[in-house]
């Protein structure tokens, strides 16, 4: 047998995960554990209701949610019955005898296996410690294990490469060929509890790569006035598609207030996710005197970045944010720091404009301030003092303005000087 361990920050991806494959015909749910009805008598809300609960009890545990996979060698076949007996002996004997788990028997792989959900939050809000788990427990419970029930030895490292708990992955939303509400529902559980943003900007940054909008409509609309949000699936070229869908037809509320809240929640990140972007732009422009913008976009794409560049309709760059993948944050190019602004980012590029040209074409090129503040929409119907601290910084942004001096104003200053001596 071989067992793997992974943790995460969102026990309704891993629940989707495995209840998709259910309804895709490829895996049932057999067993529970510490539940208080049997398998057959709970549904979806109760099931992810038991989880959500105890993660309540301790929200200062980010990685709260732990999937197992326990695999076992192709030639055995053991019934469910069994397979229960098994995945229970281990929970007890990794420590996780007293928490809600859910188990999953997977028909999709060439190897009988099971999977098996819970969180590592105990009944008095404690947190299970996950650290080196596998080699302080699990490996000594998967021996165990095999003994009691007779099962094939793992026999080293050749066997363990075999088997591989498949990550959470989410493919783009494709209107017509899946239902509109069931492929937003998978894509919206990911991106919306994995990923860390400060605005829906941010936000629709990410949803846009999975080919979905979180949009709150025009200033005059009933969406907007009423803190509305609704959710469209875009084609390849970024039009929506289909009806919309509001947020609140989502079992799990994905609406303007739940956002507002994650929005605040992460204004501060970690050092080392914002160092990890920064010191990767700085790599890549290193040695370099000039790169064009697609190919810094493609060098940090390798290393897990996304770039997305912002322009006005005459192509004039105003913007840049970054989404890293690896680290699951997404942050705008200023929030990062002026160097790494979309400004700053062209000349580090060698793409800075002749101060000549620049004095002729800045007002014409760049987009409106209407449009510029618009990546604060979502905040216009409840200006705070510190999102007004943010559009007043903004508006003055050195590269949103000009480097003129009037030659009246150079005169009286000259005059005054003058005078005084």
């Amino acid at each position: 047998m071989v067992t793997i361990i992974k943790t995460s920050h969102s026990i309704r991806s891993i629940f989707n995960y495995n209840e998709n494959k259910v309804k895709e015909g490829v895996a049932e749910c057999i067993g529970a554990g510490n539940y208080t009805a049997d398998i057959d008598k709970l549904n979806d809300f109760t099931k992810i209701n038991r989880f959500t609960k105890r993660i309540e009890l301790n929200e200062n545990t980010k990685r709260n949610s732990v999937h197992i996979s326990l695999n076992f060698d192709p030639s055995e076949n053991h019934s469910k019955e069994k397979l229960m007996d098994i995945v229970n002996t281990y929970m007890d004997k990794i420590g996780f005898g007293r928490q809600p788990y859910l188990v999953y028997q997977h028909h999709d792989a060439g190897h009988p296996h099971v999977h098996v959900v819970s969180v590592n939050i105990e009944r008095d809000g404690k947190r299970i410690d996950m650290h080196h788990l596998g080699i302080r427990k699990s490996e000594p419970a998967r021996k165990e294990i095999e003994e009691i029930f007779g099962l094939v030895k793992a026999e080293g490292r050749k066997i363990k490469e075999q088997f591989e708990l498949k990550p959470i992955s989410i493919g783009k939303a494709n209107y017509g060929k899946v239902e509109s509400k069931k492929a937003l529902k998978n894509i919206l559980n990911h991106v919306i509890n994995d990923y860390k943003y400060s605005n829906l900007p941010e936000l629709n940054a990410v949803l846009k790569q999975y080919n979905v909008l979180a949009d709150r409509g025009s200033e005059k609309s009933r969406v907007f006035q009423t803190n509305g949000l609704v959710y469209k699936i875009l084609d390849d070229k970024g039009n929506p598609k289909g009806v919309p869908i509001k947020a609140s037809d989502f079992y799990f509320k994905p609406t303007l207030k739940f956002l507002v809240e994650n929005f605040k929640k992460n204004e501060v990140r970690k050092p080392s996710d914002k160092s990890r972007v920064k010191n990767k732009i700085n790599t890549m422009l290193l040695n370099e005197k000039a790169m064009p913008l697609g190919k810094l976009a493609e060098l940090l794409e390798r290393e897990g970045i996304h770039t997305i560049f912002r322009r006005s309709n005459e192509g004039q760059l105003y913007g840049i944010t970054y989404i890293d993948h690896i680290t699951k944050n997404v942050f705008n190019g200023s929030r990062l720091g002026k160097e790494f602004s979309a400004k700053a980012i062209e000349e580090r590029c060698g793409m800075k404009v002749s101060a000549k040209e620049n004095n002729n074409q800045i007002y014409e090129k760049l987009p409106s301030r209407e449009l510029l503040l618009d990546d604060l929409q979502y905040q216009k119907d409840s200006i705070t003092i510190p999102n007004l601290v943010k559009l007043l910084d903004l508006i003055s942004r050195s590269e949103y303005s000009s480097d003129y001096v009037s030659k009246q104003f150079m005169k009286k200053k000259k005059r005054r000087i003058q005078k005084r001596i």
